[in-house]
């Protein structure tokens, strides 16, 4: 792997799948009595998150400790940030006490990449930047996936899966990452949203598009269901939530047209009744993709890290 994991573009095919063979190792780590293994013992990581999070930090924090590394845990709220202090000096002040690995989540897209350049000796993992990249989500989607299928004797690549990415993609740093991965493992994605939550421009993802959920469903492999971002909506880009629901929302209706091995995916939190009926998600692998994060987060951990060769 590189020096740091900022893009699922830094990894490339062999990169993504090291990921996935070593999340493999962890799995079987994380379903032991004590599931802990003395691997980056000495090692000390810190979160720096700099935007709100639940899953993306506590999977991080989980997977380094289950490492026996140590963690450090930073919050913007209460930082010296608010006595005028420069990201960058935060940055350099954080690395200055032994910091081995750097994970940040920024609103602003970007920023990951220029605490990389800051970032004097610590390795640097983009939890989350803006609208841009979450490449570890797009990781651990592509472990979910292929476990799925290997559990249920369907093979465990991706290639020449059809894959559906529903939703809010124009907002969705999760939608980006996982065409990247998807499609270097061979997947065939198709975005399907109204006009106006995609993106500007489309121009490098090598996607198709859709704006008939219904046509599409019986077609996919993998409905993959994204958060309505409200928080990142400056105009009015929806006519009401009741409307999207009953045209991009997978109603329990909407399921029965899934094949009988179709995944449903969401990266989470779930708005229930809006993206996916409640008891449709409850019959997803949502709570796996949450599990296998802690996996895969180790691996990348333990990459990165410098703790293997090859």
């Amino acid at each position: 792997m590189t020096a740091h994991l900022l893009s699922i573009a830094d990894l490339g095919v062999d990169g993504i799948g090291k990921v996935l063979r070593l999340a493999d190792r962890f799995v079987e780590v994380n379903a032991r009595p004590i599931p802990k293994v003395p691997a980056l013992r000495g090692k000390t990581v810190a979160s720096l998150f700099f935007e709100d999070s639940t899953r993306t930090r506590l999977s991080f924090e989980t997977a380094a400790r289950r490492l026996s590394a140590d963690v450090l845990t930073f919050s913007a709220g209460s930082s010296s940030l608010n006595k005028g202090e420069s990201l960058r000096d935060t940055v350099e002040t954080v690395e200055a006490m032994g910091v081995d690995a750097l994970v940040v989540r920024h609103r602003s897209s970007g920023v990951p990449w220029q605490v990389a350049r800051w970032a004097r000796r610590a390795a640097v993992v983009n939890g989350g930047d803006g609208w841009h990249e979450h490449p570890t989500q797009a990781l651990l989607d592509c472990y979910t996936i292929r476990a799925e299928r290997r559990a249920r004797n369907l093979g465990e690549g991706l290639g020449g899966l059809h894959v559906g990415i529903v939703g809010d993609i124009r907002h969705s740093r999760v939608a980006r990452s996982d065409v990247l991965a998807f499609g270097a493992l061979g997947a065939r994605v198709t975005l399907a949203a109204p006009p106006t939550l995609l993106p500007p421009s489309l121009e490098g993802w090598d996607v198709e598009v859709s704006h008939d959920l219904d046509g599409l469903l019986g077609k996919l492999d993998v409905v993959y269901l994204l958060r309505l971002q409200s928080e990142r909506m400056t105009e009015a880009l929806l006519p009401s939530l009741r409307e999207y629901t009953a045209t991009y929302g997978l109603t329990a209706q909407r399921a029965e047209r899934l094949g009988p091995d179709t995944l449903v995916m969401h990266p989470g939190p779930v708005n229930r009744g809006v993206e996916v009926a409640s008891d449709v998600a409850d019959r997803s692998v949502i709570t796996h993709q949450v599990a296998n994060g802690v996996a895969v987060r180790m691996a990348v951990l333990f990459l990165l890290l410098g703790m293997v060769d090859g």
